[in-house]
């Protein structure tokens, strides 16, 4: 048996005093109107399992009105273990421990990955490069703990680069930045190659199952190729060359606009059905199906890779997409481990849907906390 959800409990989380959810099933759907605290379970759930969430709140939001400290606590099991996983918060701060054991959330990346899909994913096809790339980092951290480091390191260094271009400090300064940011960046690059390789052809698949009579290309492309070069290949030591000779043939772009300019920050992610840039010309159809084929996607290359299946979280999904797609969705949710539901309207689930999952009523009560 795969590791998979047994319980979970919050106190004092969002518009929680306390929340407990006990012998989870395969398929949980939670039911209720706006503004019940839905969308705070998904987000509770997705502390527990990716350790972030998709609204990156600061710890005094994630706590109940009122209340300075919160804790939120899962049961995990496999066929061998059982585990306790708490994740504490107080002030500023996020803590997490395993079996009563104080951990880093480093350290527990990977132990139950989860896929997260939120009306604001929508926004992914059209919306800008940096959301691309996070969607892309947020996976590779779910999957390595080599790249959530890596990303981790390259932020700063980035910081700290364009707090020195801002500055207009001295050459040397920068050059010596330039060093880090080119180790640093290359790595990120090679990863994100590496890992766009491993997602694209799920992405094509599952969008031919959706759109049979529509192509779709994938493109990961690092700031410094261009775009007419999309397929080229390159080693790491390649990626330091080829980035270093452009931060030295930007220097003086970047001294002028106090900014980085180059690196992978810059990088690019884009997708064309039919030969055109979905960006800029799919369909509303199109960028859902698009989205929902990387969803899906995503969740194919964490069990490659980590060879468990993700925890799936769709949160109010189902309003915006057509009867074809929810049907889709829901088939390739039933092969997955488990998976949460929000929804304000069970009439967007047919009868055999249902009949296979867990409903879940929350209390009109629960409004007025987010």
């Amino acid at each position: 048996m795969a590791m998979r959800l047994k319980s979970i409990k919050f106190w004092n989380f969002r518009n929680y005093e306390s929340f407990d959810l006990d012998d989870i099933k395969d398929i949980t759907i939670l039911v209720g109107e706006n503004a019940v605290g839905k969308t705070n379970i998904i987000e509770g759930v997705q502390l527990l399992t990716s350790l972030s969430s998709f609204r990156h709140a600061p710890i005094g939001q994630l706590l109940r009105r009122g209340n300075n400290q919160g804790r939120l606590e899962a049961f995990l099991c496999d066929d061998q273990r059982q585990l306790d996983l708490e994740l504490l918060l107080e002030g500023q701060t996020r803590k997490y421990r395993l079996n009563g054991k104080g951990k880093r959330a480093a350290d527990l990346k990977g132990l139950l990955p989860a896929v997260t899909f939120t009306p604001d994913d929508l926004n992914l096809i059209k919306g800008s490069p940096g959301g691309r790339r996070h969607a892309l980092d947020e996976l590779g951290s779910q999957v390595s703990s080599h790249y959530h480091a890596v990303i981790k390191d390259f932020e700063k260094i980035l910081h700290h680069k364009n707090h020195l271009l801002k500055e207009e400090a001295n050459p040397t300064l920068l050059d010596s930045i330039d060093e880090l940011f080119i180790v640093c960046g290359a790595t990120l690059v090679c990863y994100r190659a590496a890992l766009s390789k491993k997602l694209f052809p799920y992405m094509k698949e599952e969008y031919a199952r959706l759109a049979s009579e529509e192509s779709l290309e994938c493109f990961y492309v690092p700031s410094w190729i261009k775009a007419d070069e999309a397929d080229i290949t390159f080693t790491k030591e390649e990626a330091r060359e080829a980035l270093a000779q452009a931060l030295s043939s930007h220097r003086n772009e970047e001294i002028a606009s106090h900014k980085a300019l180059v690196g992978p920050q810059a990088d690019r992610i884009w997708f064309e059905i039919n030969g055109l840039d979905a960006g800029l010309y799919a369909s509303q159809g199109q960028q859902r199906s698009l989205v929902l084929a990387w969803k899906l996607a995503e969740a194919s290359v964490i069990e490659d890779i980590l060879d468990k299946k993700p925890v799936l979280l769709l949160d109010d999904v189902m309003s915006e997409l057509d009867e074809s797609r929810r049907e889709a969705l829901f088939t390739s949710v039933i092969s997955s481990a488990q998976s949460f539901i929000t929804t304000a309207n069970l009439a967007y689930f047919n009868d055999d849907m249902l009949e296979k999952a867990q409903v879940i009523n929350l209390p009109i009560d629960r409004a007025g906390g987010m």
